[in-house]
C-alpha cells in the first residue's frame, strides 16, 4: 500500500506530538479542535495503525509515531526553506547563477565584474566557468549554464543574444620576429606564417577564419593551443605568429613583449551575451542589469 502524506498532515501531527493534546496544537494552527482530531486520525489511517496512545485528554507518541517525528520535522523545515527562499527571491537576488564565458572574457573580463556584483549583493553568488564558445553555447542550451558570453556570433538559433562589448584582435609576434621591426604585413606574408592557434570551436579561431577566409588566404598551423596564455608564450619565444584579442595581450603590449603587427584583416568583432529564458528570475535578471549590455536581448538567427 501507498501512503501519500500531505504537508499539512505533518505540521499537525507534529504540533500534536509537540504539545501532547489536540487543544494547543488546534490554537497553534488556528484550527478547530475537530479539525486536527479528524487529521490525526487520517493520518493514523493512512499509516495502517495508530501513531499515539491515548491517555484520556493526551496523546502520547507511540514507537512508530517517535520513528517517524525527526522525519516530519526535516520535512517542514525544508519547506518552509524553500519557501523563504522563494519569498526572498523576489524581492532581491539571491541564490547561485552559472555564468558560462568563452576563454578571453572569462579570464580577462568577467571576475572583475563578478567581484564587483558579489559585492554589492552578498546574498547572491556567481558560479564562473570559463570554456571555449561553442562548449559554453552548447552549455546554455542544455540548461547547464543560466547565461553564458562568447566571443563572435552564436549558432544557435533557439537562445536568445546580444551585444555585450565591442572586441579587436590583433596580430602579434615575439620583439624577435622578422615582422617586429617593420610592424606590418601583406596577405602573402599572412599565408606563409607559422599560426598559432586555439583550438576548433574557440571564437577567437572562428573570427581569425572567417577573416582570412574573406580575404581568400589560406594559412597553416604551426602550434594548436588550449589556451591564450600558451599562445602568448609561444609568441614571445618566436614559436610562431598569433591573433588574440587586444584585452588578452594588452599587458605584453605595453611591456614590448609582444609587438602588434598590422595586417589587411578586419578582426573586429562583438561580444555575444546568451540566454535562454524569456522570463529572466530576479537574480538573472539583475546580473543582466549589472553587465549592461549594448543592446537588448533578442532572439538571434543562426
Amino acid at each position: 500500500m501507498t501512503v501519500t502524506l500531505t504537508l499539512r498532515q505533518l505540521e499537525i501531527f507534529e504540533k500534536v506530538a509537540s504539545y501532547g493534546h489536540v487543544t494547543q496544537a488546534s490554537s497553534e494552527l488556528l484550527l478547530t479542535q475537530s479539525a486536527v482530531s479528524m487529521a490525526i486520525a487520517e493520518l493514523e489511517r493512512l499509516a495502517g495503525a495508530p501513531l499515539f496512545e491515548r491517555q484520556g485528554r493526551r496523546l502520547i507518541l507511540n514507537d512508530r509515531g517517535r520513528a517517524i517525528l525527526p522525519q516530519a520535522r526535516d520535512v517542514i523545515q525544508q519547506v518552509h526553506q524553500i519557501d523563504q527562499f522563494l519569498n526572498d527571491s523576489l524581492g532581491e537576488p539571491v541564490g547561485v547563477l552559472t555564468v558560462g564565458a568563452s576563454t578571453t572574457i572569462g579570464n580577462y573580463l568577467l571576475p572583475a565584474v563578478v567581484g564587483g556584483f558579489s559585492a554589492c549583493y552578498p546574498r547572491a553568488k556567481v558560479l564562473l566557468q570559463v570554456a571555449n564558445a561553442h562548449l559554453v553555447e552548447n552549455a546554455v542550451v542544455s540548461g547547464e549554464y543560466d547565461l553564458g558570453l562568447i566571443e563572435g556570433p552564436g549558432h544557435d538559433g533557439s537562445l536568445n543574444a546580444c551585444t555585450w562589448r565591442q572586441d579587436e584582435l590583433v596580430v602579434v609576434v615575439g620583439e624577435k620576429h622578422p615582422w617586429a621591426q617593420a610592424g606590418k604585413v601583406t596577405a602573402e606574408q599572412l599565408e606563409q606564417a607559422d599560426w598559432l592557434m586555439r583550438e576548433k570551436g574557440s571564437g577567437t579561431r572562428e573570427i581569425f577564419e572567417a577573416a582570412m577566409a574573406r580575404q581568400g588566404l589560406n594559412f597553416s598551423i604551426a602550434m594548436e593551443l588550449g589556451h591564450t596564455e600558451a599562445i602568448k608564450k609561444a609568441a614571445e619565444e618566436g614559436l610562431g605568429v598569433g591573433c588574440l584579442s587586444r584585452i588578452a595581450v594588452q599587458r605584453e603590449l605595453e611591456h614590448g613583449w609582444l609587438v602588434g603587427i598590422e595586417s589587411p584583416l578586419d578582426l573586429k568583432r562583438s561580444l555575444r551575451l546568451l540566454t535562454r529564458q524569456a522570463e529572466p528570475t530576479k537574480l538573472l535578471q539583475t546580473f543582466l542589469d549589472w553587465l549592461n549590455p549594448e543592446e537588448p536581448l533578442s532572439q538571434q538567427h543562426s
